[in-house]
């Protein structure tokens, strides 16, 4: 049963303590996440980009920097947008990247700016009512033809808290439908970690190119 709407205060909270626990935790998390190989869901996203670049990537809750660290090695110009202030700070230092310190819920992008979007293990901390307008806002932001790159792990349609976090979990069919609905068409879908049954894979990775 879908959960009932949160009020304006409940989404805050739900930004608010979630983006706390990434702070609390930030340097733990950098070291545990830094040498996770994700180099598939980076190259997922090159490979529909076409060519050689560079391209302008948005990481979308690019966290402490690793996947800007590689997207800059390529020769790409990376931006980062995260909103955990701890997370902002690691992100400058350790890429070298312009980072934008946004919360996902109160996004200010500009419009028809970048080639790619690199949502990795991101999205799903949007609470299902605000996705469709967060989703709509990416598409905006999107240079048309551009190409978003999502990663979540997967569920069956339910949400809430978890470990300090808001999350929501989506199944491959509730996923196409909202990314559909904000102006994408789907490029593919796979999942992760590769080479595992299906009961093994938690992430549902899938690509997606603006109408």
């Amino acid at each position: 049963m879908k959960p009932p709407p949160l009020n304006s205060k409940e989404l805050a909270e739900a930004s608010s303590v979630t983006l706390d626990h990434y702070n609390q935790n930030a340097d733990d998390f950098w070291r545990g996440t830094r040498d996770h190989d994700v180099s598939q869901n980076r190259g997922a996203l090159l490979e529909q980009l076409g060519g050689e670049g560079p391209y302008r990537i948005l990481d979308f809750g690019c966290g402490p920097g690793r996947d800007l660290i590689a997207f800059a090695k390529l020769g790409h110009e990376a931006i980062g947008l995260e909103g955990a202030e701890r997370f902002v700070a690691l992100a400058r230092k350790h890429s070298g990247c312009e980072v934008w310190q946004q919360d996902f819920l109160r996004l200010r992008l500009p419009a028809e700016h970048f080639d790619g979007i690199f949502a990795n293990a991101a999205l799903f901390h949007v609470p299902s009512q605000e996705l469709p307008r967060v989703l709509r806002e990416l598409a905006a932001t999107l240079k048309p033809s551009g190409v978003l790159f999502s990663s979540n792990p997967r569920g069956e349609n339910q949400e809430g808290w978890s470990g300090g976090r808001y999350g929501a979990y989506y199944d491959l069919e509730r996923w196409r439908e909202l990314v559909s609905a904000a102006g994408f068409t789907e490029v593919r879908h796979y999942y992760r970690p590769p080479g595992l049954p299906r009961a093994r894979q938690p992430w549902l990775a899938s690509l997606w190119r603006k109408s």
